[in-house]
Parts: C-alpha cells; sequence; structure tokens
C-alpha cells in the first residue's frame, strides 16, 4: 500500500503548530536564563518577585545564614537548569518530532508542559506569589505553546505519519 499524501492546508498548519510550540519551549529557556541571571545579580529573587512577597533582601538572608543564602542560590541554579532542559526538551519535540506528524512526539511535548505547570504553579497562589511579573510571562509562554499544540492537532491525519508510512 502506498502513503496517504496529507494535503497541503493541513500541512501548513501542522509546521505553524510546531513552530509556535517550538517557540514556547524556547521561551521556557529564556525564562530560565533571566532566572539564573537573577540569581547572581543583589536582586536574588526570582522576576517579579519584590518586597512586597519576599521582605529580606539578599544581604539580609545572608547575614542571617550564609548556608540558607547559598542553598537559596543553588536551588535558582538547579531550578533554572530544570526549566531551560524542560523547554529545549518541548522545543526539540516539537520542532524534529511534531514537524514529522509524530503523534509521540506531540503527546509528549503536551505531557511535559502540562505535568510541570501542574506541580509548579498551584504554589505560587497560597503564599501570594503569583504576581504578574513573576507568573506572566510564563503564562504567555504557555499560551505561544497551546496556540501551536492546537493548531498543530488540526494538522495531524488522524494516524499521524508514522502510520501513514507503515501502510
Amino acid at each position: 500500500m502506498r502513503a496517504v499524501r496529507t494535503p497541503r492546508g493541513q500541512r501548513s498548519r501542522l509546521r505553524t503548530g510546531a513552530a509556535l510550540m517550538t517557540l514556547g519551549g524556547l521561551a521556557f529557556v529564556g525564562y530560565a536564563a533571566v532566572f539564573l541571571l537573577l540569581n547572581f545579580t543583589g536582586t536574588f529573587l526570582e522576576l517579579g518577585i519584590g518586597p512586597d512577597q519576599v521582605d529580606k533582601r539578599k544581604a539580609e538572608v545572608e547575614a542571617f545564614s550564609p548556608q540558607l543564602s547559598h542553598y537559596i542560590s543553588h536551588v535558582h541554579i538547579a531550578l533554572s537548569g530544570f526549566i531551560a532542559t524542560t523547554g529545549l526538551a518541548v522545543a526539540a519535540l516539537s520542532w524534529y518530532g511534531v514537524r514529522r506528524e509524530e503523534r509521540w512526539a506531540f503527546n509528549a511535548a503536551v505531557s511535559i508542559v502540562v505535568v510541570g505547570l501542574a506541580i509548579a504553579l498551584p504554589a505560587h497562589y497560597p503564599w501570594g506569589l503569583a504576581t504578574p511579573w513573576h507568573l506572566g510571562p510564563v503564562y504567555l509562554a504557555v499560551l505561544l505553546f497551546l496556540a501551536g499544540a492546537v493548531v498543530a492537532h488540526g494538522g495531524m491525519r488522524s494516524g499521524g505519519a508514522a502510520a501513514a508510512r507503515r501502510t
């Protein structure tokens, strides 16, 4: 049997959606870079977190406990690494898998974003850390990614390219 060709409009939606998903993933990498940079500046706190949310500055934390300051810094560094690698994974899955209509890559990219957000976001709200400047960039990256996912999904054949190649 021969492979079924995807109509041009579907291919265009798939490429556009995959590109938006990729940009969303790369936006997470950018957020991680800012997160990392702020750790090494006098700011010490995350983007969008200020004296209204945390009443101590870096110098005050260091004066109280240098070990606590080092611990917070190490958590910022580690978390920025995980945010960046998550963004890179999502971007790679989107660009190299979703564009090829690999349903597993689409499902993996969407699952990574959903699980990461489901774990990370709720903790921001009880303690007043969900400021617009803190979570706003994340929500913009997520909206970009989700818009891409919707567009890409609309461009996928029901069985995916891998299934079509096996026929």
